[in-house]
């Protein structure tokens, strides 16, 4: 009997160790998804080049050739050079640490903040709620291009200025993702009987609260590195952002223009630039959401 008792424990554990972990699940629907496959390999692509920029750049950023400006594309510069006989190619893989950097920031900061407004406005309530809520509103009911214009334009035109402004048009979106799956989270039985044995608001908000309701945020912050780019190169296309020499996406679309039909190429490269990691992050955002919903499970 014993003997019986123990094989089918064995077969229970066997059973146990054969189903697959979330994460993994979530790996392998992921890996299914050939346009989050492709989006990954972009980012991939992208952080490589920002990493071994100073390597693989064939020039200095600021290395002026004024007697080949505005040279077309060609064996010694692949993108062609710009105004001041600066390589292109070079500045382009320079602007990937910027933009990258702009958009990681940003949303970390995004997420930061508003992760903290949304705990706090979900978990406590009644007035706090309302102020806060009221406070996403009233940013929410601005254009968010025209949010961040009126934040430079208060702070200063600057790169760091530009990053603040993003990551601050950020804060409710995030706020309120996170607001909406507290008020799900804190009726959670395990979150009723923390407070029934004393335990303190952080110490549930830090260890209960927060860890189960950042799944959307991550998927969020993801699709929100994509608009943050593209937000910070409006800016610097707008003269609020980036300033020279600064090889940032944007400012270097601003400072082709006048040349548009002379030398296309230098806003091209930009252009296409800005518009393959957007791409990147959005295919990879979008599969990222369908791997972690259970609802997408087949």
């Amino acid at each position: 009997m014993q003997e019986i008792l123990k094989t089918q424990q064995l077969k229970q554990v066997i059973e146990v160790e054969k189903v697959p972990s979330p994460w993994l699940e979530s790996w392998r629907r992921f890996k299914k998804n050939k346009l989050a496959v492709l989006g990954l390999g972009i980012i991939s692509f992208f952080v490589i080049i920002a990493i071994l920029a100073p390597i693989i750049a064939p020039e200095g950023i600021n290395e002026q050739k004024l007697a080949e400006r505005l040279s077309a594309p060609s064996s010694a510069h692949w993108l062609g050079t710009d105004d001041f006989g600066r390589d292109i190619l070079s500045r382009i893989i320079y602007g990937t640490r910027i933009s990258l950097w702009i958009g990681f920031v940003s949303v970390l900061g995004s997420i930061v903040v508003g992760s903290i407004l949304g705990i706090v406005a979900g978990y406590y309530g009644r007035w706090v709620d309302m102020v806060i809520s009221r406070m996403f509103d009233i940013m929410l009911a601005f254009p968010s291009i025209l949010l961040a214009i009126a934040i430079v334009t208060i702070l200063g035109p600057s790169l760091q200025n530009a990053l603040i402004a993003v990551a601050i048009i950020n804060v409710p979106n995030f706020g309120r993702l996170i607001r909406s799956k507290v008020l799900s989270v804190k009726q959670e039985e395990y979150i009723v009987a923390a407070k029934s044995i004393g335990m303190g608001d952080l110490r549930i908000l830090f260890h209960h609260v927060l860890p189960n309701s950042m799944a959307p945020v991550i998927v969020q912050g993801t699709l929100a590195i994509a608009t943050s780019i593209l937000e910070a190169a409006a800016l610097g296309f707008l003269g609020l952002g980036a300033e020279a020499p600064n090889p940032e996406w944007g400012k270097m679309l601003s400072d082709s223009r006048q040349f548009l039909t002379q030398a296309p190429w230098t806003m091209v490269s930009p252009g296409l630039a800005i518009m393959l990691v957007v791409i990147g992050f959005n295919l990879f955002g979008d599969g990222l959401r369908d791997a972690l919903d259970p609802r997408m499970k087949h």
